[in-house]
């Protein structure tokens, strides 16, 4: 639900499914046939999960980060895994990028340009739930347009800041 003031959006668990349901047929209809999925670590974890699931395809995982301080709500410098987890072999071929959102577009940007200089990428797109207004870069395939560029407050945030003992006193009966 967006805010009125249109600063804030608040996902459900329920809207976030459907969201990655909702990218998950926009590349199928566009036909597009891919070889492997890479989501960015953390956000496009769950995203690129489901998709891995939806199209049988392998799931490789590269760690980013820029998101620091005040509990992921502040933007630093770009750190970059110097590695790519998946399950056997190399990325290669046909290449779908996944991750949650193009905020700035900074990350996104940085990822595509590191990618296409691998020779063994023969072709790679970019597939997110949200672009915002502010972001350089426009991914491939996304399911909704934030010309505002709200605050997405997502479903999983909830464990941003709850620590094992809070989740003790959240669990006790």
């Amino acid at each position: 639900m967006l805010t009125d003031d249109g600063k804030h959006l608040y996902v459900s668990w329920d809207e976030y499914h459907l969201l990655i349901e909702r990218l998950a047929l926009k590349v199928h209809n566009s036909g597009w046939q891919f070889d492997q999925i890479l989501c960015l670590a953390r956000g496009g974890m769950r995203p690129g999960d489901v998709l891995s699931r939806v199209f049988d395809k392998p799931l490789a995982i590269m760690a980013t980060s820029s998101y620091r301080a005040e509990v992921g709500t502040i933007q630093g410098r770009l750190d970059m895994a110097k590695y790519i987890t998946l399950p056997k072999g190399e990325l290669a071929g046909r290449v779908l990028l996944v991750d949650d959102l193009s905020d700035s577009g900074v990350t996104l940007k940085a990822v595509v340009q590191r990618l296409r200089a691998m020779p063994a990428i023969d072709e790679l797109r970019s597939a997110v739930l949200w672009v915002k207004g502010v972001s350089t870069y426009t991914p491939d395939y996304y399911v909704e347009s934030l010309p505002t560029s709200p605050w997405i407050h997502q479903p999983f945030e909830e464990y941003d800041g709850l620590r094992p003992d809070g989740l003790a006193r959240k669990l006790a009966v």
